[in-house]
């Protein structure tokens, strides 16, 4: 079975559409979603729509936590955005979404790492800013519980396409990167930039062999990315504009 493997959409319409396109041609015939869906200054309702009756196994990431927080208290401005877009029912989706999730074959998903959804697995990030993350980092990362345990461990948040494997007795762990946001900063930790290079959506097919082997393929897909700088400038999100005109933050 060919997975195709999704994550931080960031209401990302266009790019989400390309994706699903080019891994249906691919032969993907399988599909999860690593949370960050809809936030952002983009098309949070309609991306929401898209995505509701193909019924993949999704978790939330950080940014569902904090949009649907929006409902008690002022948010971040792509949050609150997306929160003012979305319908009731769209909202109560969101907050139906697990932490994590465990898949047959030995699949394991979380957004960030598996003890939170603001930290990253696969990066560091230090007062000089992020880091690939050393393999000792991410085993120490993974903690004992199913994480550990699982052949394959699927996460995003960091927006960097990457893979590691940390060694014998822990999983092979991969970020697809992001559909929807190829660049960000953020000041978590510490301030630092996290950037593709290129405005292409990113995604992971993955493939189990019979032996069971893991082959992963980290893919760029072009996609009407103009159409997205556009969406974000109509709403005053300048540096979001740059981001996914550029991959460059």
């Amino acid at each position: 079975m060919r997975q195709a493997v999704l994550s931080d959409i960031y209401g990302n319409l266009p790019a989400l559409e390309a994706v699903l396109a080019d891994a249906r041609a691919r032969g993907a015939s399988a599909f999860v979603n690593l949370g960050d869906i809809l936030s952002g200054p983009l098309w949070p309702r309609e991306t929401a729509h898209c995505l509701m009756p193909l019924g993949w196994p999704t978790i939330a990431g950080n940014h569902e936590r904090q949009l649907l927080a929006c409902e008690h208290q002022a948010g971040g401005f792509s949050d609150a955005w997306a929160y003012a877009q979305t319908t009731p029912e769209q909202r109560a989706w969101l907050a139906s979404l697990p932490a994590s999730l465990d898949l047959p074959g030995g699949v394991h998903l979380c957004h960030g790492h598996p003890g939170s959804d603001l930290e990253y697995l696969l990066e560091t990030v230090l007062p000089s800013g992020s880091r690939p993350a050393t393999a000792d980092e991410v085993s120490a990362r993974l903690g004992d519980g199913a994480a550990r345990r699982a052949a394959l461990l699927l996460c995003g948040h960091s927006h960097l396409p990457r893979l590691l494997w940390p060694g014998a007795g822990a999983p092979l762990c991969v970020n697809p990167g992001s559909v929807g946001l190829p660049a960000f900063d953020d000041d978590h930790i510490a301030f630092h930039v996290h950037q593709t290079g290129s405005p292409h959506a990113r995604y992971a097919l993955c493939e189990r062999s019979a032996s069971g082997n893991w082959t992963v393929a980290q893919v760029a897909v072009a996609y009407d990315w103009p159409a997205a700088v556009a969406r974000a400038r109509e709403q005053g999100a300048h540096d979001w504009a740059r981001w996914l005109a550029t991959g460059l933050a």
